[in-house]
């Protein structure tokens, strides 16, 4: 088929190419200039491990472009997808300008050629499919109204599902597929458009191969309405998975247990699962926080008060002071110390920095009167682009960031944090207080490295029996 996708950002970067890598042939439109250049180059103006080599793959298959015009690649193609930002408003609901303007310019050129389906990819307020509908016909009625009854056109709603970081992985292997419409002609050229998704007979790319035990995906047909409520449900409860972890932990803490073992015990229950269980500072990026607002707005609207969202919210909020309370335990005063940042990023294989516990954790140390370091893999020049005023002095590496620090804040659990040489850590730093807040190293491995170790929702010390095999234990 021919596609549009409209917007490159994280979503519409990865499905233009994932859609052209299967042999669509695929435009990707934005109006951002320096984004396109970089795109037909090759480059990625955002950073996920594997999108070069899949762009790269998909000229060879379908076919990309990138381009800024918006007009031919819409008369010319079967499905156009709507993938651009709806950033949050001080409401809470979402700022729906981008989809807006993507809508009109979409029925302004439309002609009545082909039969087309307009898909909204971006997570849209409950009810965006029909303002699409509408405003598509309305661009049209005032750009060619002498078409206004000839043009034939669909709209569904496909919600995305992708997690940063591997966004690949879950756009050609995903869980399932959740199509939207209100006709049977839109959605039968959405199947269509997904078919080889569905089969998995694709030839699997080597830097992302398709897992052993794949099988066809499964394919959830709905109403646009429930379509758009998947999206919201699906992030609400991850959120609240998240959440549940975090107030568990903080109570493990105060009565001596082990966040790590309780989850692990729990998560074996088939009825809860161990995803989405770990806890530590909270969630980030762009996605939770603006979609349960964006719900809770909703819900307002019709009069709802929905508390467990919430409470989602506002456990989040609170689990970034954690760092600042556990630094006070250790330190005790915080002005004129130097506290070095492991992490960035919200989390890891991403440079996006969107609601990372970082930034505000780095705000409040220094308001506080503390020096701030800090080292990311990935996400330092964004960071140092987006928050010009954020006065933190930026390290080569771990080593260099730990250098005469009076405390070390893992905050972002990057894999290669993982075989840092503890014992180097602490020997080069002024106190040797690590406070892990990711839970990423064994508390006695890093004790008896010589850091003093503070986790999240992990015991202050080593209980006397962790322990006991059968016949074993204490009288």
């Amino acid at each position: 088929m021919r596609v549009t996708v409209i917007g490159t950002g994280y979503v519409g970067t990865v499905t233009g190419a994932c859609l052209a890598f299967l042999g669509h042939k695929v435009t990707c439109v934005d109006t951002d200039l320096s984004k396109i250049e970089k795109l037909r180059l090759g480059e990625t103006p955002i950073y996920e491990p594997g999108l070069e080599k899949l762009i790269a793959l998909a000229h060879e298959n379908g076919g990309i472009d990138f381009q800024t015009d918006l007009a031919e690649p819409v008369r010319e193609s079967d499905v156009i997808f709507i993938a651009v930002g709806t950033p949050p408003l001080p409401s809470g609901e979402s700022n729906l300008s981008y989809l807006e303007a993507a809508a009109r310019g979409i029925g302004a050129a439309m002609d009545g050629k082909r039969f087309r389906v307009v898909v909204n990819k971006s997570t849209v307020p409950i009810g965006s499919g029909n303002l699409v509908e509408t405003l598509v016909r309305e661009g049209l009625v005032e750009a060619q109204p002498e078409l206004a009854e000839t043009v034939r056109f669909g709209v569904a709603s496909n919600p995305e599902f992708l997690r940063e970081g591997s966004a690949i992985h879950d756009s050609l292997y995903p869980d399932r597929i959740v199509l939207g419409a209100e006709d049977a002609r839109t959605m039968s050229v959405m199947s269509a458009l997904y078919q080889p998704l569905v089969d998995q007979k694709f030839l699997d790319p080597s830097f992302a191969p398709r897992p052993v035990d794949m099988r066809p995906v499964a394919v959830v047909t709905t109403t646009i309405t429930s379509a758009e409520m998947i999206k919201y449900s699906a992030n609400a409860f991850l959120a609240m998975k998240i959440g549940f972890a975090n107030e568990i932990s903080n109570i493990c803490e105060r009565v001596g247990g082990e966040v790590t073992e309780v989850m692990t015990g729990i998560g074996l229950d088939n009825r809860i699962g161990i995803g989405f269980l770990n806890a530590g500072l909270g969630w980030g990026g762009s996605c939770f926080g603006k979609d349960i607002s964006s719900l809770l707005h909703t819900a307002g609207e019709y009069g709802y008060q929905a508390r467990l969202l919430e409470a989602s919210l506002a456990v989040n909020r609170l689990q970034r002071q954690i760092v600042i309370q556990k630094l006070q335990e250790k330190l005790y005063i915080l002005k004129g110390r130097t506290i070095a940042l492991l992490g960035l990023a919200f989390k890891p294989n991403t440079d996006d920095l969107r609601d990372a516990p970082s930034l505000q954790i780095a705000e409040k140390l220094i308001q506080m009167g503390a020096r701030v370091r800090a080292y990311d893999p990935i996400a330092m020049d964004a960071c140092r682009a987006q928050n010009p005023s954020l006065r933190i002095c930026y390290c080569n590496d771990a080593l260099s960031a730990a250098e005469h620090a009076d405390a070390l804040v893992l905050v972002t659990e990057w894999p290669e944090f993982a075989n840092l040489n503890l014992e180097d850590l602490a020997s080069r730093m002024n106190r040797a207080v690590l406070i892990d807040g990711r839970n990423l190293y064994h508390p006695e491995k890093a004790r008896q490295a010589g850091f003093e170790y503070s986790g999240i929702g992990r015991a202050s010390r080593t209980p006397l029996v962790r322990s006991a095999t059968p016949g074993t234990e204490p009288s």
